[in-house]
């Protein structure tokens, strides 16, 4: 057995590498860091009766197992197609028994996306270096991301908050046991007309009246609401739920969720896989998963906590993959606890999320008693009512999937024992001010939501997406809400001018039915390229043509350069890896040196020698946070700049 540790052949990376007039035809190399491996596979290959190809069971899995076979020199007749979507005993036994074909359809589909990312990527960022700056990039999936960062941050610049007022009244009833109830109870409406109270001058008045009215119950109605369990995982909404429960980014995510895939030495011997394929956008589950899920409730919670049939779920992605399955532990008995000593802290905060979201998808919903009450207000004992105001409650009366859960956060207080009739003293009156709120940021979590649920890009293209924009300083992250750049906005409006098709959302959702049509087997691969490439290369042409060229973002630092010691002669540059710092007197001078971003003041030194904390990576591309005065001061610090001071101090404190 042999792994090609993912890709083994891609595009050239110096041209196109695309004929675009012999049908679209890509020219494919091994790259260097590859090449032993191959070599590798090549040998064995040769010796080997059968191989069986195991790549993840998705296109892109496909493609790989297609680019092995081509790489390796494998004849097709003693090439065997396995998927599994858990590594598991059973599944991968059951694969070995069920040896497919490498399937054409899925290849030609994620030929198809690889083919037009470059046209577009290739070309369209080679315009950018000719007309803006070095180091820039467009793509077809990451600029139509980039517009939706940059337009939202415009719709909250042009926003206008607007006033409004809300009128609750604190009320005392009968509790169930006869003990008092406090009821906030909210003014709805005015002699029969609803109230819309925009300014204090409207709703003082209406306070002053309530502060001197009687209240009285005129309706009661009692109901009852159930509470379904969340769907389990997709690759999306993992991502959300791991960013706003573990603070944990897209990325990381992804990373944690590979190492749960491939799995553990487990106690039962052998080594196994935690959790099902983790990019996926379907909502399935297994039958043999179901029926374990339900053994498992039975015995742990009884009958009650089993559902008379599996609940069924469907997915909110546009064009899901529903022949997979969606994200769950390969084993309901492994519980969480049970695998504290075999994780790492943040491989078990993920799993624990998996295990939970997964068997509580597999329970009966939370039942509520509910209440509706509406209560009006007059002025005198025999006045007729002058305001309408509503109050309403629940309590659990079945906790279902909150029993796995946790319901000590519900709605466990019985309702009050209120009747028509009823008269409810006045604690207090409590007007309040309320103003609209501008559309949030995208955080990575809320970014991927709307690619999925506007049918961009796929779930093994979320995380990369995100990752991009940052990488290019498209984006820069405040907080865990994601801000354009000025540069990342001057990028997205010169794409939104010259080729509005390949940043329209609805355009490049269309582009990713077709590929789906590919995929089964409905389209062909060269018409799709046809239909996309000839309108393209018209907005291309027209934009070498009237894009205006820029001047390049070249800041000056005001340093005199230790090359040829001109003054006032560093700037900072954009190239093809980032940002760096460089001799404006290129190329009779050719002085670089990399550049550090400087996020504060070093917390050791600054004070004494006038140290600057700086943004760094590790040889792995790890991000950590480094004194400019190394290795004088040897400060780091994986935190961020606001924890990191307080992380020195208690660094001082040991160290004296």
């Amino acid at each position: 057995m042999q792994a090609s540790l993912g890709h083994v052949r891609d595009l050239l990376t110096t041209r196109l590498s695309v004929d675009v007039e012999d049908g679209f035809r890509p020219t494919y190399r091994v790259p260097n860091q590859k090449r032993e491996v191959v070599k590798g596979l090549r040998a064995q290959a040769a010796r080997a009766e059968r191989i069986y190809l195991a790549t993840d069971p998705d296109r892109e899995g496909e493609a790989i197992a297609w680019h092995l076979t081509h790489a390796a020199e494998m004849e097709a007749e003693r090439v065997h197609r396995v998927v599994f979507h858990e590594i598991t005993a059973d599944a991968v036994r059951q694969a070995f028994e069920q040896p497919r074909s490498l399937d054409t359809s899925l290849i030609d589909a994620q030929q198809a996306r690889r083919i037009l990312d470059r046209l577009v990527g290739y070309n369209i960022t080679e315009l950018l270096w000719r007309k803006m700056d070095n180091g820039l990039s467009a793509g077809r999936v990451q600029s139509v991301a980039l517009r939706l960062v940059v337009e939202r941050e415009r719709e909250i610049a042009a926003f206008i908050p607007e006033e409004s007022w809300t009128i609750d009244v604190a009320l005392q009833a009968a509790g169930a046991n006869g003990a008092p109830r406090r009821l906030r109870a909210r003014l709805r409406e005015h002699d029969g007309v609803k109230l819309a109270l925009k300014k204090v001058a409207e709703a003082q008045p209406h306070a002053q009246a309530l502060e001197r009215a009687r209240y009285q119950v005129v309706k009661v109605d009692h109901g009852q609401r159930r509470r379904r369990p969340n769907a389990p995982f997709t690759t999306s909404t993992l991502q959300q739920e791991a960013s706003s429960r573990l603070g944990y980014g897209v990325r990381k995510t992804m990373a944690l969720a590979q190492q749960l895939y491939e799995g553990i030495e487990l106690e039962e011997g052998g080594r196994g896989g935690l959790i099902t394929y983790m990019r996926t956008d379907s909502v399935n589950v297994a039958k043999s998963a179901q029926d374990e899920a339900r053994s498992y409730l039975r015995k742990r919670f009884g009958g009650d906590f089993v559902p008379k049939q599996p609940p069924k779920y469907k997915t909110r992605a546009r064009a899901a993959q529903e022949a997979h399955e969606a994200i769950r532990p390969t084993s309901v008995t492994r519980a969480p606890e049970a695998l504290e000593a075999r994780l790492e802290p943040e491989q078990l905060r993920l799993y624990r999320l998996i295990w939970r979201r997964f068997l509580a998808s597999q329970m009966p919903a939370a039942i509520y008693e509910t209440m509706q009450v509406e209560i009006t207000a007059s002025e005198g004992e025999d006045a007729p009512p002058v305001y309408s105001l509503g109050w309403s409650g629940n309590s659990l009366r079945f906790a279902g999937f909150l029993a796995l859960l946790g319901a000590q956060d519900e709605a466990t207080e019985p309702l009050p024992a209120l009747r028509v009739g009823d008269r409810l003293a006045l604690l207090e009156v409590l007007p309040e001010q309320h103003f609209t709120q501008p559309p949030p940021r995208y955080s990575e979590a809320t970014l991927v939501r709307m690619l999925e649920e506007s049918g961009i890009g796929r779930p093994s293209t979320y995380a990369p997406t995100v990752s991009v924009l940052q990488q290019r300083e498209y984006v820069v992250r405040e907080g865990a809400r994601m801000k354009p750049t000025e540069i990342g906005t001057r990028v997205c409006d010169r794409l939104v001018e010259y080729f509005p098709d390949i940043v329209d959302v609805t355009f490049t959702a269309r582009l990713e039915d077709e590929l789906d049509a590919i995929a089964r087997g409905a389209q062909g691969m060269k018409p799709t390229l046809a239909k996309f490439y000839g309108p393209f290369e018209k907005a291309l042409d027209h934009a070498r043509e009237h894009m205006p060229v820029e001047e390049r973002l070249a800041e000056a630092l005001g340093r005199p350069c230790p090359e040829c010691g001109r003054e006032d002669a560093l700037v900072l540059r954009r190239g093809r890896f980032g940002r760096f710092i460089g001799c404006r007197h290129y190329p009779d001078c050719a002085h670089t040196e990399p550049f550090y971003e400087t996020v504060g003041p070093c917390p050791l030194c600054h004070d004494e020698f006038g140290g600057l904390l700086q943004k760094r990576r590790t040889r792995k591309g790890r991000q950590f946070y480094g004194c400019s005065r190394y290795p004088d001061c040897e400060y780091t610090t994986w935190q961020r700049p606001q924890t990191a001071s307080k992380e020195a101090e208690r660094a001082t404190s040991l160290s004296e």
